[in-house]
């Protein structure tokens, strides 16, 4: 093995032999490109994002239970191509109109571990608008969503992109910055507060919507961080499937959608009653009506 042949050519085992050789010393070489440099910028970590890291400490006490489906988004679609109003408008609203059948899914406990009702629904979705240390999401409460139709919640979510200062949490967002520059810890402090106070509960909402679909085309879920709120949206995304309507196969466009409820407060049963009120309030376009 390995000795030429009589024509001077290596053998076929000579070359298996040189080849596995030079993967061998392919392998021992591998590691940086020396053509690029490999630099480590450092920044300091943004102040406006401990506050998000506030809101998630204060979910943690929370014994999530998500859902994950999808809804028939077809009728909605068509009323909504014909004007100006946005997906997440529509499905605040929608979630607004359900949480309102079934208060339950949006309660929590207070301090005294008492089990808080409400009979409005203020739900808190996220508006992307430019900060200091990039682009945020501020989380803009729509206060009683759940007797305003989707051309309200659109306009009100319009104007405050355009100045978030039309936001009561923009404007409570700036101080809450300041003072987390100022005192250290304050942050934290107000997530051990926020996870129990009424008052703060109030101000960030009793349901949480959030839209990620519009960053990419195509189906697909996303689970909610933890947060304050006992009731969590998801929108994700949506494509044309096919579906059997009237015994006949026809294309249907179809929203995912997760839901993720506080254990704590909620057993399955209601859960599954109130995705089954959410699904019929969307799939009917009631909120565009």
């Amino acid at each position: 093995m390995g000795r030429p042949t009589t024509n001077g050519s290596a053998s076929p085992d000579s070359t298996h032999l040189d080849l596995a050789v030079d993967n061998v010393r392919r392998l021992a070489n591998t590691g940086p490109d020396p053509r690029r440099p490999r630099a480590v910028e450092v920044r300091r970590f943004p102040t406006i994002r401990r506050l998000v890291l506030a809101a998630v400490r204060a979910g943690r006490t929370a014994v999530p239970m998500h859902g994950l489906f999808e809804v028939d988004l077809t009728e909605a679609r068509r009323q909504l191509d014909t004007g100006q109003m946005s997906l997440t408008a529509f499905v605040v609203a929608s979630v607004g109109r359900a949480a309102a059948l079934h208060p339950e899914v949006h309660a929590y406990r207070n301090w005294r571990g008492d089990l808080r009702m409400h009979h409005f629904v203020d739900i808190a979705t996220l508006i992307e608008i430019p900060s200091d240390g990039g682009k945020f999401g501020l989380a803009h409460v729509v206060r009683d969503a759940d007797i305003r139709n989707a051309d309200e919640v659109s306009g009100e979510l319009d104007a405050v992109k355009a100045n978030p200062k039309r936001s009561a949490n923009g404007r409570k967002l700036n101080k809450a910055t300041r003072a987390a520059i100022r005192v250290p810890g304050l942050a934290s402090a107000a997530a051990v507060v926020a996870r129990r106070s009424s008052r703060l509960r109030r101000m960030s909402g009793t349901v949480s919507v959030t839209s990620v679909g519009m960053f990419g085309g195509g189906g697909g879920y996303a689970m909610a961080p933890p947060g304050p709120s006992s009731l969590k949206v998801v929108v994700g995304g949506a494509s044309v499937r096919p579906a059997i309507i009237d015994g006949e196969v026809v294309p249907r466009e179809m929203l995912n959608l997760t839901v993720t409820f506080d254990h704590n407060v909620l057993d399955g049963a209601p859960a599954a009653r109130f995705v089954a009120d959410l699904r019929r309030i969307i799939e009917s376009a009631e909120v565009l009506g």
